[in-house]
C-alpha cells in the first residue's frame, strides 16, 4: 500500500505515477487476439468449438453452443427462493431508473419555414458478454442487459464461457428473467469475434457490451467499426472521501469491496486525518483474513492500494477530478458541498450509508463505468448506449430561398461546384416559376 501526503515536496511527480499505473494495456495480447478473430471470422463454429476445448476444457459440437431450455429450467431449479427475489427486487429497481432516461424526440419550425428535428430510435441487435465459471456474475447480467431492453432492442444474444463445465446457474436465471433467449456457452475472444462478425449459429450483432479480461478487452478494441462496444474497461477502482468520524471498519470494506474485484483492481482513500488513515489501514490488515478472495484482495492492495493525506478539501477535490475515478464515496457529515464541485466520476455514492457494493447490485443506476480516468469524457452505461438519433430537415419553397443563397456561395468557396448547383438551379426554377 502507498502513502501520499499532498504537503509533502514530491507529491505531484508521486500522484502522477499513480495516475499512469492504472492504465490498462492489452498491447502484449493484440497479436494472439488478432489471430483468434480472424479464424473464427473464416472458420465459424468450428473454431468456436476448437478454442472452447482448448481455453475452457470442454468438448463441444456446434448444436452444443447455445445453451437450451432444459439447462435453464434446471437453473431455476438450482436458485433458491431468496436469491430469486433478490435479482426480482434489483431488477424492478434497475429497470425504473432506466425507465426514466428515455429520451424525448424534438421537432420544431424556424423562421425560414423548415421544420427540424430529431428522432431516437433502439439499434436491432446487442450482444452481451459476460465472464464465466464460478465468479461469474449476475448482476453483470441484469446492468448490460436491462438498458438495452428498455431502450427497445428486439434481439438480445448472450455469451458465457463455462470451464470445465462449471457455470453460475443465476446468471441464466437473471438472463431468463429479463428475456434474453439466445445464451452461448462461449467466452474469451472468441466470443467476441462470434459476435461481431457471425457464425452458423450466432448471428453477428450490432453493438457488443459486457466485461471481461485482457483478451476479452482488446478483441473489443479490435471489432470497434464493425460492431459498436460500450468501451474497453480497464480494472475496477474507487476513491473513498472520508474524515475522522467514520467507522474505519466500514471505510476498510468499502475499500476491500473494490479490491477483492481483481488483483489489478485500485483503492484509494483520501482524508485529512493521519492517525484516521492509520485505524483504516490496520482495519483492513486484520478483515484481509475473513475475506474469501482473500489472495486476490491482498494483493490488490499490496500493489494498488493507496492513503492519501489532503490539507484541505478543496485540495481533495482537486485530486477526485484528476483522477476521475470509477466509483466515488463521500463518506462525509456535509458532502454537498464537495459533491457539487466534482465533475469527473462515474458513479458517486452520498453519504455514511450509501455503499458503493449497493451500486453494484441493487441501487439502480448502472455499474457498468468509465475506468482509468475516461470519466472525464464518458459516463456509465445507459439507454443512450443502445440508442441513436437521427436528425430532419423539411422545407418548402419558401425556406429553400431563404437560406438557398448563403448555402450556395460557402460551397462554390469550398470549390464544390455539384453541391452549389443542387441548390442554384432549385432556386432557378422557383424564380422562372414566378
Amino acid at each position: 500500500m502507498h502513502y501520499l501526503n499532498s504537503l509533502y515536496p514530491n507529491f505531484n511527480d508521486d500522484f502522477e505515477k499513480l495516475l499512469k499505473s492504472r492504465t490498462l494495456d492489452t498491447h502484449s495480447v493484440k497479436k494472439p487476439v488478432s489471430d483468434i478473430l480472424q479464424k473464427v471470422q473464416t472458420q465459424g463454429d468450428k473454431a468456436l468449438c476448437e478454442f472452447t476445448e482448448q481455453f475452457d476444457r470442454l468438448s463441444l459440437t456446434p448444436k452444443q453452443l447455445r445453451i437450451n431450455q432444459y439447462e435453464i429450467e434446471q437453473a431455476y431449479k438450482d436458485t433458491s427462493l431468496e436469491l430469486i427475489a433478490a435479482l426480482d427486487l434489483a431488477i424492478e429497481r434497475i429497470k425504473n431508473f432506466h425507465q426514466k432516461q428515455l429520451p424525448s424526440d424534438l421537432t420544431y419550425q424556424d423562421e425560414s419555414g423548415f421544420h427540424l428535428g430529431y428522432r431516437w430510435t433502439p439499434i436491432d441487435s446487442a450482444g452481451l458478454y459476460v465472464p464465466g465459471g464460478t465468479a461469474a456474475y449476475p448482476s453483470s447480467v441484469l446492468m448490460n442487459s436491462i438498458p438495452a431492453k428498455v431502450a427497445g432492442v428486439k434481439r438480445l444474444a448472450m455469451c458465457v464461457p463455462s470451464p470445465d463445465k462449471t457455470l453460475n446457474p443465476l446468471v441464466l436465471v437473471a438472463a431468463d428473467k429479463i428475456g434474453i433467449n439466445e445464451i452461448y456457452r462461449v467466452g474469451g475472444a472468441q466470443a467476441i469475434a462470434a459476435l461481431a462478425f457471425g457464425t452458423e449459429t450466432i448471428k453477428a450483432v450490432d453493438y457488443i457490451v459486457g466485461p471481461g479480461n485482457a483478451f476479452v478487452a482488446e478483441a473489443k478494441r479490435q471489432v470497434y467499426g464493425v460492431v459498436g462496444i460500450d468501451s474497453v474497461a480497464g480494472p475496477s477502482e474507487i476513491v473513498i472521501v472520508t474524515d475522522n468520524k467514520n467507522n474505519p471498519d466500514h471505510v476498510a470494506l468499502d475499500l476491500l469491496a473494490q479490491a477483492e474485484h481483481d488483483r489489478m483492481a485500485q483503492s484509494i482513500l483520501l482524508t485529512d486525518d493521519q492517525e484516521f488513515a492509520d485505524r483504516v489501514d490496520h482495519s483492513i490488515q486484520r478483515q484481509l483474513q475473513t475475506l474469501t478472495r482473500h489472495n486476490i484482495a491482498q494483493a490488490s492492495w499490496k500493489e494498488y492500494g493507496t492513503i492519501i493525506i489532503v490539507h484541505s478539501w478543496d485540495k481533495a477535490i482537486d485530486l477526485i477530478n484528476r483522477i476521475a475515478p470509477e466509483h466515488l464515496e463521500l463518506m462525509l457529515d456535509n458532502p454537498e458541498p464537495i459533491f457539487n464541485k466534482v465533475r469527473h466520476a462515474g458513479a458517486i455514492f452520498i453519504g455514511k450509508w450509501c455503499p458503493e457494493a449497493i451500486g453494484d447490485y441493487i441501487g439502480g443506476p448502472n455499474h457498468v463505468l468509465p475506468t482509468g480516468g475516461t470519466a472525464r469524457f464518458s459516463s456509465g452505461l445507459s439507454v443512450f448506449n443502445f440508442m441513436k438519433r437521427s436528425t430532419y430537415l423539411k422545407s418548402d419553397q419558401k425556406g429553400i430561398r431563404e437560406v438557398g443563397p448563403a448555402a450556395v456561395s460557402i460551397a462554390l468557396t469550398e470549390g464544390l461546384t455539384a453541391h452549389a448547383l443542387s441548390i442554384s438551379q432549385r432556386l432557378e426554377s422557383l424564380n422562372n416559376k414566378d
